[in-house]
């Protein structure tokens, strides 16, 4: 697919499983030509559209500008097409950039070997312009160009958001096993959950989720909290659409004051790095955290709340053996006290969201870091 005339090709990158959501967010900020694939969605636009992306996907990982596509068949093919590029719209001499690189069903499959010869192709085509060539930085670079290479051909990308967009940049506290912001926003997502009904997390941990839910339920950008991005830094950068974009973004939406967004977790040491998240994200008044036992919660009856959670795997945090029986007590909790909730419990082992004992109303296979995870949806029986 090909943009039309003065817009470019960006694709959207994201977690396996979570396409589908991703899909729906590109196509409700109105960006043009959407089409969904295999890890991202694929648009048309301005630099001025990436700009919202970055601002405004929630379960986006990196927003990426396609530079060119050319044959790999070998080494000197790859290197001739990099240098078909000019980077000089994206790097001066005296930035840095970064390479990373992807090969499947292809001659050339050494990933390090593609790597340095991408860099061998930018720094040759700066020294013969300028005299000088940019540096290489792996951790704050100027420029991150990604060498996708798929059966002999290669797609040459730059990377817009400048790192990950699951770091919004209010977290303050990390906690044992962090879930990723971008995987927060895409259970909440999947639980249907309308942004108006109570939220409760019983298994909370540093407060993602709750944060998500009342980013997600105020209509406020998950990337309000970032002054800057990759192409902030890009020589030639429209700062004033950028500022404008940003503000406009940062303007947008207010947490409901009314909404209930509940966690709890027994950790002492978690509920208080929750709370300073909490605040860090300007959501004190609206989200409520407790310390104590998941099944102790007293929620009301006939709330009708949704209940998203992440309770313990076992895989990261040590001993499994007390987990079957957390979630046997969990599932008799949801019975007893939770009648007509609904449920989303992202898990990593079947057997153990069998435990529940709970009627499944469906669910997605997702990735939590390298985990596959199920996000399981219960209703509970009234």
């Amino acid at each position: 697919m090909n943009p039309p005339q003065g817009r470019e090709t960006f694709f959207v990158s994201c977690s396996p499983g979570l396409e589908p959501f991703l899909l729906r967010e590109v196509r409700a900020l109105r960006l043009s030509r959407s089409e969904g694939q295999q890890g991202g969605v694929q648009f048309s636009g301005t630099l001025r559209d990436a700009i919202r992306a970055n601002l405004w996907l929630r379960t986006a990982s990196r927003v990426w500008l396609r530079l060119a596509r050319f044959p790999a068949a070998d080494a000197d093919e790859l290197y001739r097409g990099v240098r078909t590029v000019d980077f000089s719209r994206f790097l001066g001499p005296d930035g840095t950039f970064s390479v990373t690189a992807r090969s499947r069903r292809c001659r050339l499959d050494h990933e390090v070997f593609v790597t340095q010869r991408v860099k061998d192709a930018v720094a040759d085509a700066f020294r013969e312009k300028h005299g000088r060539r940019p540096s290489v930085d792996l951790d704050d670079p100027s420029l991150h160009l990604h060498a996708h290479l798929l059966e002999d051909r290669c797609t040459l990308l730059a990377d817009t958001s400048g790192g990950s967009l699951h770091l919004r940049g209010w977290r303050r506290f990390q906690g044992r096993a962090p879930l990723k912001e971008t995987l927060a926003a895409a259970c909440l997502l999947a639980s249907g959950w309308d942004g108006r009904a109570p939220l409760i997390d019983p298994f909370c941990g540093s407060g993602t989720i709750l944060v998500e839910a009342a980013l997600l339920a105020g209509g406020m950008a998950p990337g309000r909290y970032r002054d800057r991005f990759g192409l902030t830094g890009w020589p030639g950068h429209d700062a004033a659409a950028f500022a404008a974009e940003s503000a406009a973004a940062r303007a947008a939406g207010r947490a409901p004051a009314k909404l209930v967004v509940l966690g709890r977790d027994r950790s002492a040491e978690s509920v208080a790095g929750a709370r300073q998240n909490v605040e860090a994200a300007g959501l004190s008044g609206v989200i409520r955290i407790e310390e104590g036992d998941a099944t102790e919660l007293t929620p009301r009856k006939g709330w009708n709340a949704w209940i998203v959670t992440n309770p313990p795997y076992g895989e990261r945090l040590g001993d499994r053996r007390d987990l079957p029986a957390l979630y046997r007590a969990f599932g008799g909790f949801l019975r007893e006290k939770c009648a007509g909730f609904t449920a989303a419990v992202l898990g990593s082992d079947e057997g153990l969201l069998g435990e529940l004992a709970l009627p499944s109303a469906g669910g997605y296979d997702l990735k939590n870091g390298d985990l596959d995870c199920r996000l399981a949806i219960y209703r509970i029986p009234r």
